[in-house]
């Protein structure tokens, strides 16, 4: 089986996995993820972070985004502007994205582009990722892409059960620098 074909396959299986989670646990773990987040020196130092807008089997990043934007940080959040690119566009508030490509809430088309080099944080999602940093997304390639050109701290954001170790991993696929579940902060 090609490595193409093993990522399809893990993805497919992942999705149903997480489809399954309890809401409950689901809930309980997205609270105690927003605490160590805010409580990380990385997210209280930032001035500019790019935060992933959660979908409704991803870790709820809502109150990251409102916390952020009360302490006065600029946040960005992705919008998709072709085949696996995309920008950190800044927003206000929740209020200012609407439903864009695949179902993702996405900022206005006018919304000021961040610069990858001027964020201090980027907030990544997953379908899973190991302890050692690895993760999977949904395929597109737009993380990787992205996060090869800031210099800004990268942590990828997910529940414990949805966590794995055999994640295979191509010299494109970006480590992070720490992943944070409802059990903490483990920095790689």
């Amino acid at each position: 089986m090609s490595f193409i074909e093993q990522k399809r396959q893990l993805r497919r299986m992942l999705k149903a996995q997480a489809a399954q989670l309890d809401l409950s646990y689901c809930r309980e773990a997205d609270r105690a993820i927003f605490k160590s987040i805010t409580d990380l020196p990385e997210y209280q130092r930032a001035e500019r972070i790019f935060c992933f807008v959660g979908t409704a089997r991803e870790i709820d990043t809502a109150p990251v985004i409102k916390d952020a934007l009360k302490k006065g940080k600029v946040v960005g959040v992705p919008r998709c502007t072709g085949k696996g690119i995309m920008d950190a566009c800044q927003i206000d508030g929740l209020n200012c994205l609407k439903l864009g490509r695949y179902g993702i809430m996405e900022p206005e088309e006018t919304a000021a582009v961040l610069f990858p080099e001027d964020l201090e944080l980027v907030l990544v999602p997953c379908l899973t990722c190991s302890l050692s940093g690895k993760r999977l997304g949904y395929g597109g390639g737009y993380y990787d892409r992205y996060l090869a050109r800031t210099r800004a701290f990268k942590a990828v954001l997910c529940r414990v059960r949805s966590m794995r170790e055999d994640i295979p991993a191509e010299a494109h696929d970006a480590v992070m620098d720490a992943v944070i579940s409802e059990m903490g902060v483990r920095r790689v």
